[in-house]
C-alpha cells in the first residue's frame, strides 16, 4: 500500500487534508478561514484540477442552506418557534424530556427531509425553549443535529447516500421497510434510534429542572412563513420521488420559496429594509466551511485517496465475510467522521458490488453496513456532517461557543449507541446462511 501511495503521489493530499482537520478542530473559531485556505491550496497546487472545481462543490447543499436559513429567519420573526416551544413545554415535565423529545422530533422529520434542512427548521424551536427555560442551548442543538444524521438512512428519501444505495440494489421506498422477505434497514436505524434516545436521556440526566405549566401561549404575528416552511417540507418529499431530476432541485425549492417569502414581506410592509434581516441571516461562515470542505474532498478524490481507502478495506477483508462486513461498517464510521459520506459511499458501492460478485454473495449485507456506518460516522466530530456544521453555525450566530468537548460527549456515545445494535441486527438478519 505504501508503494502505491508513493507511486500515485498521494502523500501531499493526505497530509494537507489531515493537517487541515486538526487545525479546524483546534482553532474552531476560524474553521471557515482554514477550510477555504486549504481548499485554495488544493486548487492552486493542482491537486484539485481546475476542471473539477465546480463539480466538487455541492451547490444543492449550499442553496438549501441559504434558502432555508432565510426562511427560518422569517419563521422566527413570526414568533411561531416560540409558540411551538410553549406547546412542547406543556407536554413534557422536565428540561431533560424536552431535549430528548425535540431530538426525536428532528429524527422523524429527517427520515423524509434532508438533514441540513431539518436542523434549520427544528433548531429555532430548541433555541426558543432554552431561552424560556434559561438553559444552555448547545447540547440541545447538538442533539438535534446528531438525531437528524441518524435517521438519514431510515428511508429511501432520507439522504443522498440512501438514494445511491437504493439505486444500487434497485430498491423502492417500501423496500427500506421490508426487503428480500425480511425486515429492512429502517428497523436497524430505529433500533439504534431507541437506544440512542436512552443515551440522550442519560446525557441530559442533570437537566431535572421542572417546566412550569402555563396556559399563556405566544401569539403568532404571521402564519405565512410557517406555511412556506411546511411547503418546503412537502415539496422536498415530493421531489425525492422524481427520477433523474436536476442535482440542485432541492436547493432551488428552498431558494424559490425564500424569494416568495421576501416578496410577501416586502408587499405587506412596503419597507425595503424589512427584508434585510432575513437576507443577513444567511450564515456565510457556515457556507464557507462547506465550500472549503467540498474542495478538500474533491482534491483527495482527484488524487485517488478515496479509491485507495476503498480498495484497502476490500483487501483487509479478504474472503472472510464477517471480517469484511465488520471492516466495512466500522471503517465507514471512522472515515465518515472526517470525509463527507457522499463521495465515500459513491466510491465504495462499485467496490462492494465487485467484491460480492467475486465471492458469489448477495451485496445487501455489505451495502446496508456501508450505509449505516457512513451515515452515523459523521456524528463523531463537529465537522463530520453538514448538519453538524449547520447546527454549530446557528449557535455561533446566537452568541454561543461550541467546544469540541461539547460535541464529543454527545456525538460519540450517540454514534456508538446507534451503530452497535444496527451492526448486530444487520448481521443476524442478512448474513449468508
Amino acid at each position: 500500500m505504501l508503494a502505491q501511495i508513493t507511486e500515485q503521489g498521494l502523500w501531499p493530499a493526505m497530509i494537507l487534508f489531515a493537517v487541515t482537520y486538526v487545525l479546524m478542530l483546534v482553532f474552531s473559531k476560524y474553521r471557515h478561514y482554514i477550510a477555504l485556505a486549504s481548499g485554495l491550496v488544493f486548487l492552486v497546487s493542482g491537486m484539485l484540477p481546475i476542471g473539477e472545481l465546480i463539480p466538487s462543490i455541492d451547490f444543492n447543499v449550499i442553496l438549501m442552506i441559504a434558502g432555508t436559513m432565510g426562511l427560518v429567519a422569517l419563521f422566527i420573526e413570526s414568533q411561531m418557534p416560540s409558540l411551538l416551544a410553549d406547546l412542547l413545554m406543556k407536554r413534557v415535565g422536565t428540561v431533560q424530556w424536552a431535549a430528548v423529545a425535540l431530538a426525536l422530533f428532528a429524527g422523524i422529520i429527517s427520515a423524509f427531509v434532508d438533514n441540513v434542512a431539518t436542523v434549520l427548521m427544528i433548531a429555532p424551536i430548541g433555541l426558543a425553549i432554552c431561552k424560556k427555560l434559561n438553559t444552555n442551548p448547545v447540547p440541545f442543538i447538538i442533539a438535534i443535529a446528531v438525531s437528524s444524521n441518524l435517521q438519514g438512512a431510515a428511508t429511501l428519501v432520507g439522504d443522498t447516500t440512501a438514494i445511491m444505495m437504493g439505486s444500487a440494489l434497485d430498491m423502492s421506498f417500501l423496500d427500506f421497510f421490508w426487503f428480500g422477505g425480511k425486515p429492512s434497514i429502517f428497523f436497524a436505524v430505529e433500533i439504534g434510534a431507541v437506544i440512542s434516545a436512552l443515551i440522550l436521556l442519560f446525557l441530559f440526566r442533570k437537566e431535572k429542572k421542572k417546566i412550569e405549566k402555563t396556559n399563556e401561549l405566544t401569539e403568532v404575528t404571521d402564519y405565512v412563513p410557517s406555511l412556506l416552511l411546511v411547503s418546503v417540507l412537502v415539496l422536498l418529499i415530493m421531489a425525492s420521488f422524481i427520477p433523474d431530476k436536476p442535482a440542485i432541485t432541492n436547493g432551488l425549492i428552498c431558494c424559490v420559496l425564500f424569494a416568495v417569502g421576501l416578496i410577501y414581506k416586502l408587499a405587506s410592509t412596503w419597507e425595503p429594509k424589512s427584508v434585510l434581516p432575513a437576507i443577513k441571516s444567511i450564515d456565510f461562515e457556515t457556507i464557507g466551511i462547506l465550500v472549503g470542505l467540498f474542495l478538500m474532498i474533491g482534491g483527495i478524490k482527484a488524487e485517488g485517496v478515496i479509491d485507495l481507502l476503498a480498495n484497502t478495506l476490500a483487501e483487509w477483508g479478504g474472503n472472510n465475510i464477517f471480517l469484511l462486513y465488520t471492516i466495512v461498517v466500522w471503517a465507514s464510521v471512522v472515515i465518515s467522521a472526517f470525509i463527507d459520506n457522499i463521495p465515500y459511499v459513491a466510491t465504495m458501492i462499485p467496490v462492494i458490488m465487485g467484491i460480492c460478485s467475486s465471492l458469489g454473495m448477495d451485496p445487501t449485507l455489505l451495502l446496508f453496513g456501508l450505509l449505516s456506518g457512513a451515515t452515523l460516522g459523521g456524528n463523531c466530530t463537529p465537522i463530520g456532517a453538514s448538519a453538524n456544521i449547520t447546527g454549530i453555525g446557528i449557535l455561533r450566530r446566537n452568541g454561543y461557543t461550541v467546544k469540541n468537548s461539547d460535541f464529543f460527549k454527545i456525538g460519540i456515545p450517540f454514534t456508538l449507541a446507534a451503530i452497535i445494535p444496527a451492526y448486530i441486527y444487520l448481521w443476524l438478519m442478512y448474513a449468508p446462511k
